[in-house]
């Protein structure tokens, strides 16, 4: 009995001591850590940020006469033609200016000038007479026919006629064909049917109506804004971009754009301009794209989001942004290598920097192996876990 004891306390220390052994062995092995094995692949620089659809030519379209909105023929979301009438204001007083103007030049070439041609000629045929009854007077003057008196009344009653007939040919020339008194009337018609004309609305181009504030009976004064609209086919995006990637943007850098609202239906654009200036509230640089082909499901104001490539390389060495250590300011950043099984620490050179990728240019091989946890303490022993590189952030990077 004794014996069998004794047997069991031996088999017991050995499982102990190989237990024990065999953490002593883990331990010195180190811990299991997750890691990434470095390859060559593509590697795509890109910003991303959010904006909206604008139209580049945008029309606000308001009375440019006082009056009272007697019918809208549009509302929003409708779309237009150009030409096509938005709305109608009261037109009633426009109606009787142009009938009076148009009755004044009828007065003119039916009445007036034709009286004043008349005028003219008998002043013609008066002043005439006059001038023979002055000269017949003046020249039996001498023989004693006509006394001194008789004479200078010829002369006085000569002067007269000319007179009224200088006063009818300046006023048969006034309401002459073309002359002041027709130009002042055509002037007035032309402004009568003018504002006429302005009592409709139209659309200026082809375009969306983007909102309206405009009801039969309301009052509108000149420069009141009634129709806001927007012109087909020049939808820009209009991007606000943190301006810490202003250096990243350049023009003509192609874009790929997704409607919140349509998320599955993302279409290409460019980049056509780049603001000169920051804003100083956002700390943004206004950024404008134009698509490829606008998609008919795009709307004024929509909301989309917007990734611009800004580089690319064919081939790079890149790593998950997670592995890197935050440098201070004139220090490189660090990763942590494995190295005969120890975490080492190593300064690498950054070039593009994508989305969850980043190209390591100098500091590290194909094949090395970086551990995923930068803040894992150096110089220990590890035992690195291999995970493949997301392939969600491959993707989105132009893997």
């Amino acid at each position: 009995m004794a014996r069998g004891l004794g047997w069991g306390k031996a088999v017991v220390v050995g499982v102990l001591g190989i237990v024990v052994a065999a953490a002593v062995w883990q331990s010195r092995r180190g811990p299991e850590v997750p890691a990434y094995a470095l390859v060559q692949a593509p590697l795509v620089q890109s910003v991303v940020a959010s904006g909206r659809v604008v139209a580049t030519v945008r029309a606000r379209i308001g009375s440019e006469v006082a009056g009272t909105v007697r019918l809208r023929r549009v509302d929003e979301g409708d779309r237009v033609a150009a030409g096509d009438v938005l709305a109608e204001l009261d037109d009633g007083p426009a109606q009787a200016r142009v009938a009076e103007a148009r009755a004044a030049l009828a007065q003119l070439a039916q009445g007036q000038r034709p009286q004043a041609q008349s005028a003219l000629r008998q002043a013609e045929i008066e002043a005439a007479q006059a001038e023979r009854e002055a000269r017949r007077r003046q020249g039996l003057q001498a023989s004693g026919a006509f006394s001194r008196e008789e004479v200078e009344l010829a002369s006085q009653a000569r002067d007269a006629a000319r007179a009224r007939l200088a006063q009818a040919r300046t006023q048969a020339a006034t309401l002459a064909p073309g002359e002041a008194d027709e130009r002042v009337l055509l002037a007035r018609l032309a402004q009568a049917e003018s504002d006429l004309a302005r009592t409709t609305l139209r659309a200026s181009f082809a375009g969306l109506v983007v909102s309206q504030d405009a009801e039969p009976g309301d009052v509108v004064q000149p420069g009141q804004v009634l129709f806001d609209l927007a012109r087909d086919g020049d939808t820009e995006i209009l991007l606000p971009v943190d301006e810490k990637n202003l250096a990243r943007l350049a023009l003509a850098q192609r874009a790929v754009v997704i409607a919140d609202a349509y998320p599955e239906s993302p279409f290409p654009a460019r980049v056509t301009r780049i603001a000169p200036g920051v804003d100083t509230q956002r700390g943004t640089v206004e950024v404008r794209l134009m698509p490829d082909a606008t998609p008919d499901f795009l709307r004024e104001d929509m909301t989309v989001s917007v990734t611009i490539e800004t580089a690319r390389r064919d081939e790079a060495l890149a790593i998950p942004n997670d592995t890197l250590r935050a440098a201070r300011p004139g220090e490189p950043a660090t990763v942590l290598v494995v190295r005969d099984g120890r975490a080492q620490r190593a300064p690498v050179t950054l070039g593009l920097r994508g989305l969850t990728l980043t190209e390591v240019r100098e500091g590290l091989t194909a094949g090395d192996v970086v551990l995923a946890r930068p803040d894992f303490a150096p110089d220990t022993r590890v035992r690195p876990v291999l995970e493949p590189l997301p392939v969600a952030a491959r993707a989105r990077n132009g893997g």
